[in-house]
């Protein structure tokens, strides 16, 4: 079973066109959306509405930098200090040009994509974005999706 990518939006117009974007690169990862950083923190942690969710960490985490309740810093920085999330890839989209977010968020450890204004160009970036984290991507040792090399000996 594929893991779900969660998505952490709550512009609706940048929702629905990453929604669009994802569903171009023809992924087959359910897209979990939170509309906040309150509710992605829920979702991560098994909380709230989402205390009876399936186990296990979402493929890839986009998340917003400008969120209500919590900002996606303060998410970032919660993920990045607990033991069981703290691996999963997250991946910030910001409008945001301010020099002290992004700085910020690559000390946290994170690829940061700026929104493109272009419609084409966002689409672009969002289905590569998608296809490389849900599907290229190899976590790391220990992870169930980990396939080791054949032994050169």
């Amino acid at each position: 079973m594929l893991k779900p990518i969660l998505l952490v939006e709550d512009n609706p117009n940048d929702l629905e066109l990453t929604l669009v974007a994802l569903d171009k690169g023809q992924l087959a990862n359910e897209v979990i959306v939170a509309r906040d950083g309150q509710e992605a923190i829920d979702y991560l942690t098994s909380e709230g509405e989402w205390k009876d969710r399936a186990p296990g960490n979402p493929a890839v985490i986009l998340l917003d930098l400008k969120l209500p309740k919590i900002d996606g810093l303060e998410v970032l920085g919660m993920i990045r200090s607990n033991a069981s999330l703290k691996s999963i890839p997250v991946v910030m989209l910001t409008s945001s040009r301010e020099e002290q977010d992004l700085v910020r968020s690559y000390e946290l450890g994170v690829n940061v994509i700026v929104k493109p204004v272009e419609f084409a160009e966002f689409v672009e970036a969002i289905s590569d974005l998608g296809v490389f984290w849900a599907v290229l991507n190899e976590p790391p040792l220990g992870s169930t999706r980990f396939r080791r090399l054949p032994s050169s000996q």
